[in-house]
């Protein structure tokens, strides 16, 4: 029999709740907490093991969570109005999970034999980061290394905007010397995307092994990576701004290498 918590002071939900908010939780417990079914599906796909699963059937019944999941996880039922203090929004079918991450290092990443990566310094919007992991899906990538990071990745705004696909990607989370190292050992070609470039990048060579390189929008790429990548690119710009969100401008050179490779797989 599932046990019912009815009081948002119970010591499971004020622990939820410290998860969300400090990372330092999350490390300290080797828990993340994961919001909706499309998200705990993917991340049970991915083979993370869910610790414990909080069900609230008065938005989700539970015929529907047991066919949707083989749960060996601790499961209880909240109130609707424990789960909308726990919701990040409001339309994730009342199921909120624990579960504890995967930790990829460079060394665990599988390559195929004609890897496209994407490779970001210091990106910190929780938003941005969302939305490169759901394009890094979309083309189907080999990995999303992450150099130097201001927040971890399984924040739970980076689960939310990038709709589960934290966990569809192999995401690694390293400092950029290790990844400059790591990419000139695997002989990957790096096209870091800077302003100062004079080289659009619609005419480079996108069929090889290749990395991505973007920065943070603010400033950029530090000049380590612009001294340490094989080539500078630019994307061309008409209007009055220099740039696009960094997001956007990922979504448009990973898909100039997907176009270039005929949009194989």
């Amino acid at each position: 029999m599932i046990e019912k918590i009815t009081s948002a002071q119970n010591p499971k939900i004020k622990n939820i709740i410290k998860l969300q908010q400090k990372s330092s939780e999350r490390k300290k417990q080797n828990l993340v907490v994961i919001e909706g079914m499309r998200e705990i599906s993917l991340a049970i796909k991915s083979g993370m093991q869910l610790k414990t699963l909080f069900i609230c059937p008065d938005i989700i019944p539970m015929d529907v969570v047991k066919t949707n999941f083989n749960i060996n996880a601790q499961s209880f039922e909240i109130s609707k109005e424990i789960f909308e203090k726990l919701a990040y929004r409001g339309s994730t079918e009342g199921l909120i999970a624990l579960a504890e991450p995967k930790q990829l290092k460079l060394a665990n990443i599988e390559l195929r034999e004609n890897p496209l990566i994407i490779v970001l310094e210091s990106v910190e919007k929780p938003g941005n980061l969302g939305a490169i992991l759901r394009t890094a899906d979309a083309a189907n990538v080999d990995a999303v290394i992450i150099c130097d990071p201001l927040t971890d990745i399984y924040n739970p705004n980076i689960i939310r905007s990038s709709v589960g696909c934290v966990f569809t990607n192999q995401v690694i989370a390293c400092s950029s010397d290790e990844t400059i190292n790591w990419l000139k050992e695997k002989g990957v070609k790096s096209y870091a995307a800077a302003l100062t470039a004079n080289k659009y990048y619609h005419e480079k060579d996108f069929t090889q092994p290749i990395a991505i390189v973007m920065g943070t929008e603010a400033d950029g790429l530090t000049e380590k990576w612009l001294k340490a990548a094989d080539e500078q690119i630019i994307i061309p710009m008409s209007g009055e701004i220099d740039s696009l969100n960094v997001s956007t401008s990922t979504a448009i050179l990973v898909f100039e290498a997907m176009r270039q490779r005929n949009f194989c797989k």
